[in-house]
């Protein structure tokens, strides 16, 4: 389902990052930093409107073999999603699920007493939990 998942924190250094294919891990850190761009750009045309308390940024761009989504928590948190181009099964509500899984497992992760504000995520579980959202089966 995903090729690549991506958190990335508010200060643009990337906190967690895992790819479904170790070959092309080089391209799909390329297409999540150009990404960030994208996010930056769509976060300062959202700080006009105080209305706008949407998270989920939507296809921020597309490649020939991709199609890169992202969201944004409150606290500037960022999560890049890369998801294959020829899967056009994938609706828009199931591409929103998935940023809501991981949110809720990005909120799990950082609750741990143990866990420093801004570290890279090295938890088992969390690790554990993002490969399961990426292979479709959370």
């Amino acid at each position: 389902m995903a090729f690549c998942i991506a958190v990335i924190g508010k200060d643009n250094a990337p906190l967690y990052l895992t790819t479904a294919d170790m070959e092309q891990e080089l391209d799909l850190q390329y297409h999540v930093h150009a990404a960030l761009d994208v996010v930056e750009e769509k976060c300062l045309i959202g700080k006009g409107a105080p209305e706008s308390k949407e998270l989920y940024l939507g296809l921020l761009y597309s490649t020939e073999n991709h199609k890169i989504y992202g969201f944004v928590t409150n606290t500037r948190v960022k999560f890049i999603v890369v998801i294959d181009s020829s899967n056009v099964a994938l609706r828009e509500n199931e591409v929103r699920a998935i940023f809501r899984n991981l949110h809720l497992l990005y909120t799990d992760a950082i609750c741990n007493p143990f866990y420093i504000p801004g570290e890279s995520l090295t938890s088992k579980n969390f690790d554990r939990a993002v490969q399961k959202l990426m292979s479709g089966n959370a």
